[in-house]
């Protein structure tokens, strides 16, 4: 691939590159196409990808790419991950001087890519296409989220869905994304706006709910993992306040993972690795992400 072949951009201005012009993901999340209705164009917003492992999970996502931007100095190194790129979709390239300026700050991977949203699924409809489903509610760190769908990707694979509750971090924010290795793009999820109340249907599914907390009376957690429970619901809440008291009360078991005296807990991100890697089976199994 050459230059020649991609779309030379000099000015920091110009407006075909206005989508990468140091926007903030909330702008981002809210951009909607003013020039078609919801009906004729139904536009749910826009997230930016950021270095070449994240990328290349989102051309193998099911979430359609916009455009990509890349540095001169990178595109030798990405040849064959651009060669992938379809042809409607316009790849852009700049000086890595005016790359930074349009970005906002030295963007030392030299690659970006804009994706689309979709629509939310319904929460249960995923549940029905999954064997085990992690909740999160109400996390506020962009690190731990990341992490979670990470873990997911890793200790169970194929099969597997995450839930978040409205107030919780957005697992497509270019943190969250970077953090998850891009695997936040592949691990199916869904918003929804009461947990507590989706907690039943889920139950008449055959699922089983539990809650994770740093509450030593609860039940270890090793009396549920091995395989003991056929569909998983694993519960997490944000670090501080935990799971709320409806969300507790509606979850089938609260468990814990018992440790020492002196510690009174772990970090979400872990406590949800260890958590997952007792209680779920791991997939060897590509997901279809494109349903």
């Amino acid at each position: 691939m050459t230059i020649g072949s991609m779309i030379e951009i000099t000015d920091t201005r110009d407006p075909r590159i206005g989508v990468f012009l140091n926007q903030k993901d909330a702008w981002l999340r809210a951009a909607h196409n003013p020039e078609a209705s919801e009906s004729e164009n139904p536009d749910h917003g826009r997230f930016i990808a950021e270095g070449v492992l994240v990328v290349e999970h989102l051309l193998d996502s099911r979430f359609p790419v916009e455009s990509l931007f890349v540095s001169r100095s990178r595109v030798a190194g990405v040849e064959d991950l651009l060669r992938r790129v379809p042809e409607s979709v316009p790849i852009y390239v700049s000086d890595q001087s005016v790359m930074d300026e349009i970005v906002g700050f030295p963007i030392h991977r030299g690659l970006l890519a804009c994706g689309k949203r979709l629509p939310n699924p319904d929460p249960i409809e995923l549940a029905k296409a999954s064997r085990a489903l992690i909740v999160l509610e109400d996390l506020s760190n962009h690190d731990n989220v990341g992490s979670v769908f990470r873990s997911a990707a890793a200790l169970g694979g194929s099969g597997v869905g995450v839930l978040l509750s409205a107030r919780c971090c957005d697992p497509l924010y270019r943190k969250s994304l970077r953090v998850s290795m891009g695997h936040a793009l592949k691990v199916p999820f869904a918003v929804c706006e009461d947990l507590p109340a989706l907690m039943p249907s889920l139950h008449e599914q055959g699922f089983v709910s539990l809650a994770l907390t740093p509450d030593a009376g609860a039940e270890p957690l090793s009396l549920h993992a091995n395989g003991e429970i056929d569909r998983s619901v694993l519960c997490f809440g944000a670090e501080g306040p935990g799971l709320t008291e409806r969300l507790m009360q509606a979850v089938s078991h609260r468990v814990c993972i018992p440790m020492a005296s002196n510690v009174d807990s772990l970090n979400i991100a872990v406590a949800a690795a260890v958590t997952m890697y007792a209680c779920l089976e791991p997939s060897r199994s590509e997901p279809d992400t494109h349903e």
